[in-house]
């Protein structure tokens, strides 16, 4: 059965789980600073996801690995801006703005993104208003704490509950801002402000997630998660962070947030194809 989700006016199928590629435009990103911060690597990686299988490209202009350095707004947006046009002009794909920046919020949809990404939750003032009147869909992530302090101790009480409670309360002052529940999704935040063990209990859990009504976006990829369980770096993090993929898309996760695409997508069809054999035998 189709579960359809419209991206501004661009419609993906969520029955099938998708693949969001990652495209960083930073210089400073955990895993592929440097690599495409200018136009012409930009659109070529971007251009390779797509053939791969991404039907979102997700465009990040600021870094939000621990430690990581401010950013302007001026820079993120000239980091952003150019490469969302483009994308927009010559790929019938989703554009996804990974951003908290209310101005790159609304230039992004101007321009004509169809999801903002934000890992603050539109916590920052401004940020409703610049996305609530329009028609992209809004991605609300949990994070404990800043950027710079979030790997400082992170501590909770039960940490699916609290994440489960932050999601649920944050979409629901939205909707009541004015925010249409069916532009929503939610992300648990790996990482952001977890140890080990919280993100091994939320991804035990993404089945509660689920239940909450929005579809699920998760982001594993080669996290440092991946790193403590096999002591491996950030190039050889693949098979970890597949296993991850996996574990979030049998419990309903619907969409994955991905540097390797032709990978995770494969991994994600075997989910697909098992999903639709247990439904043909109900």
């Amino acid at each position: 059965m189709s579960k359809n989700f419209s991206f501004g006016g661009k419609v993906l199928d969520l029955a099938e789980i998708q693949v969001m590629g990652v495209l960083n435009v930073t210089p400073d990103s955990f895993s592929d600073g440097g690599q495409y911060n200018t136009l012409v690597l930009a659109m070529k990686h971007a251009e390779s996801m797509i053939l791969q299988g991404a039907s979102i490209i997700d465009v990040g202009g600021e870094s939000t690995r621990p430690g990581a350095a401010k950013v302007s707004v001026q820079e993120e947006m000239d980091r952003v801006c150019p490469i969302v046009e483009r994308l927009v002009a010559e790929f019938d794909t989703v554009v996804s703005v990974d951003t908290s920046t209310p101005a790159l919020m609304s230039e992004s949809i101007r321009l004509g993104a169809g999801l903002i990404n934000d890992v603050r939750a539109f916590s920052r003032e401004g940020a409703i208003e610049a996305v609530k009147d329009s028609a992209v869909a809004l991605c609300v992530m949990h994070m404990q704490g800043a950027p710079s302090s979030m790997q400082k101790a992170p501590l909770y009480a039960s940490v699916v509950d609290e994440v489960l409670a932050f999601l649920k309360s944050t979409a629901e002052g939205m909707i009541t801002q004015g925010v249409s529940a069916d532009r929503l999704l939610i992300d648990p935040g790996f990482g952001f402000g977890k140890t080990l063990q919280h993100n091994m209990q939320i991804l035990k859990g993404i089945d509660r997630f689920s239940a909450l009504g929005f579809p699920v976006l998760v982001g594993l990829s080669r996290k440092s998660m991946f790193s403590e369980i096999l002591n491996k770096s950030v190039d050889q993090r693949l098979f970890g962070s597949l296993s991850g993929a996996v574990v979030a898309a049998y419990q309903g996760a619907k969409i994955i947030r991905a540097h390797d695409v032709v990978e995770t997508k494969d991994a994600m069809r075997v989910v697909d194809a098992m999903n639709k054999c247990a439904k043909l035998t109900e």
